[in-house]
């Protein structure tokens, strides 16, 4: 890679600056540079992906709800299949676990979610292989979906790329100089100029920022596992919906045959290639065989992927208050994917210094919500 100008350099392929990518690459020249062989290698390819406007708090479901349009109608070309897949989520508990559901009941109605109570049968209908006593107590929320991940993350790289972005891999940051109103940046694959740069580099931006002379805003890469495993006593799975635990530290699905399950940990790690631990695995097995009559013949994959919160578990998207063109898009979570749509119209509108498209507005995005700001300025 020679030492090209462009108008933005974008590090992270992952959702976060693929969406970014796709929306900025139209009216502005854009290099996306990454650090692995192939985009999305680590969290945006270890998500077990859901789209629910239900989830996350009042900023991220704004970027949610306003992302379903895209989700529906993406550009002509964008995929060759539905972005989105009914799935629905259930909500199962214990007896005892009535009062923390009929909490939780109330935080998704005033969402505006459409929310149900199941009867126990109606929740073993939905879920056969949940014991008795953990189908006491069920909620429903119906409307959440699948997402497509991969579709998803090649559809945004294809139209960046196709509206003239460049990618390279392969490409880990390794300095970044601001000289003379420009951004220098040095990888393995070569040097780029760029008047702005954007940070989105997932659980290492934090890393990045520090090479580029900004403060670090204290994110936190979370490690989650997940297996997916063999059930012969259930075959007939592929319309059950998502299921979870009343407190949160199981779900599990249909995964093309077989059952996704994830203990939902939250272990803090450095920035890494994630794996799964034995112990995580253990105890993901153990808590499905408290709350179910899974036959675990075998397990045909396990991983680990790290999510990366903010200290207020709320998206970050904006320009560094102190370091100039420094731009982050970080924070994601357990977020970012659901969002992508708005968000990258959102950093888009921001980088450009435009107006927020209509229907960001009209669904309450607000992008003080995600400004890096909020974490340099006194508390009220």
């Amino acid at each position: 890679m020679s030492a090209a100008a462009y108008d933005v350099a974008i590090v992270g392929a992952g959702i976060a600056g693929a969406s970014a990518a796709y929306f900025l690459a139209p009216h502005a020249r854009v290099a996306i540079l990454e650090r692995e062989a192939q985009p999305g290698y680590h969290s945006t390819g270890r998500s077990a992906a859901l789209y629910s406007q239900t989830y996350g708090n009042a900023s991220v479901r704004s970027l949610t709800r306003a992302s379903r349009a895209f989700y529906d109608e993406p550009s002509a070309g964008f995929a060759a299949q539905p972005l989105l897949a009914p799935r629905g989520v259930v909500f199962f508990g214990r007896a005892e676990q009535r009062a923390a559901l009929e909490a939780q009941a109330d935080e998704l109605r005033a969402t505006g979610g459409r929310i149900e109570w199941l009867a126990p049968q109606d929740l073993r209908l939905r879920v056969p292989a949940l014991r008795p006593a953990w189908a006491a107590v069920g909620l429903h929320e119906p409307d959440a979906e699948d997402i497509d991940v991969h579709a998803l993350l090649s559809g945004f790289l294809h139209g960046a790329r196709a509206a003239g972005a460049t990618l390279t891999t392969n490409a880990e940051l390794e300095a970044a100089d601001h000289e003379n109103g420009r951004w220098r940046l040095t990888t393995p694959a070569g040097e780029i100029h760029a008047d702005i740069l954007v940070n989105a580099a997932g659980a290492w931006a934090d890393d990045v920022a520090r090479m580029a002379g900004a403060a670090p805003l204290g994110l936190a890469p979370l490690r989650r596992t997940a297996v997916v495993f063999e059930c012969k006593r259930f075959t007939d799975t592929a319309r059950w919906p998502t299921a979870v635990d009343a407190t949160e530290d199981l779900y599990f699905r249909p995964e093309a045959g077989r059952m996704l399950a994830s203990p939902a940990d939250e272990t803090p790690s450095p920035p890494c290639d994630a794996q799964p631990e034995e112990l995580d695995v253990a105890t993901l097995i153990e808590r499905l065989q408290q709350a179910t009559t899974f036959d675990i013949a075998r397990i045909t994959a396990r991983w680990a992927g790290l999510r990366t919160f903010a200290p207020d578990r709320t998206l970050v998207a904006g320009f560094d208050p102190a370091r100039k063109a420094f731009f982050w898009l970080a924070g994601q979570g357990g977020y970012g994917i659901q969002s992508a749509p708005a968000m990258g119209q959102l950093v888009a509108a921001l980088i450009r210094n435009n107006p927020l498209p209509p229907a960001l507005i009209d669904e309450g995005v607000d992008p003080a919500s995600v400004d890096p700001r909020r974490f340099s300025q006194p508390a009220p």
